[in-house]
């Protein structure tokens, strides 16, 4: 059968947030200061995560660094769900991002960027049906990156699991709403409301008409006073805080 390839550039289109840099051919190499992908999971005091938390916890002006590390997280988890679920609606499809050929680079401000290489897809893969997707997704986007991504941050500072999923959860919704005003209704939401049924997204919150409400809180009021809670936070105000 006749291979595709995917045209990712229609993604930015979505936001920043949604893009992919793909290669054209077999033979191109990602550009300058990418590293691959795996080297953002290392895990331990001197991998990268670990100094992006410092980082952020400056920029925030945060002495706890759990709270530093939530935020980054789930910035990371989603830049990720945004690719994959952008992918999966607009192309058809959702790129393998394989740890060790897809590559990363890290810049000063804003999302991370991401490079994959050449890749082929099935001519028939846009006919697929709504299961195949979620299936694809939660393989390649829940268990292959966001879950690699999840224990890189708790290896880095100690950090509820369940908080971590709850971040996933809120990235998958954060990415919903945008990719709904690029698709046909229904489909979008229906591809992200299967992954929430499925473990370890189960629990993490309710998907609704509308909005998101996650069962646990990402710690963003924690950064300071007046930092107020997330609009799909499972605190309707700033608990007290010790």
């Amino acid at each position: 059968m006749t291979g595709a390839v995917a045209d990712y550039r229609r993604l930015a289109a979505v936001g920043p947030y949604f893009a992919l840099d793909a290669a054209a051919s077999p033979a191109e190499v990602p550009p300058a200061g990418f590293r691959p992908l795996r080297e953002l999971y290392a895990q331990g005091p001197d991998g990268p995560l670990a100094e992006r938390v410092r980082v952020v916890a400056r920029r925030l002006g945060t002495a706890e660094l759990r709270v530093a590390a939530s935020i980054l997280h789930l910035g990371l988890a989603a830049r990720f769900c945004s690719v994959g679920l952008g992918s999966a609606v607009l192309l058809g499809t959702v790129p393998a991002l394989d740890p060790d050929r897809a590559q990363v680079r890290v810049p000063e401000q804003g999302p991370i960027d991401l490079w994959t290489p050449y890749e082929t897809h099935e001519a028939s893969e846009t006919h697929r049906p709504r299961e195949h997707l979620a299936d694809r997704l939660h393989q390649v986007l829940v268990q292959g990156q966001l879950a690699p991504l999840a224990a890189a941050v708790r290896a880095a500072v100690p950090l509820a699991g369940k908080l971590l999923d709850g971040n996933a959860a809120s990235a998958l919704a954060g990415a919903l709403r945008m990719v709904e005003a690029h698709a046909a209704p229904g489909g979008a939401r229906a591809l992200v409301a299967e992954l929430l049924r499925r473990p370890p997204l189960a629990g993490t919150g309710t998907l609704r008409s509308t909005g998101f409400r996650r069962t646990s809180c990402c710690l963003y009021y924690r950064v300071g006073p007046g930092a107020g809670v997330c609009g799909d936070c499972c605190f309707d105000s700033p608990p007290r805080r010790p």
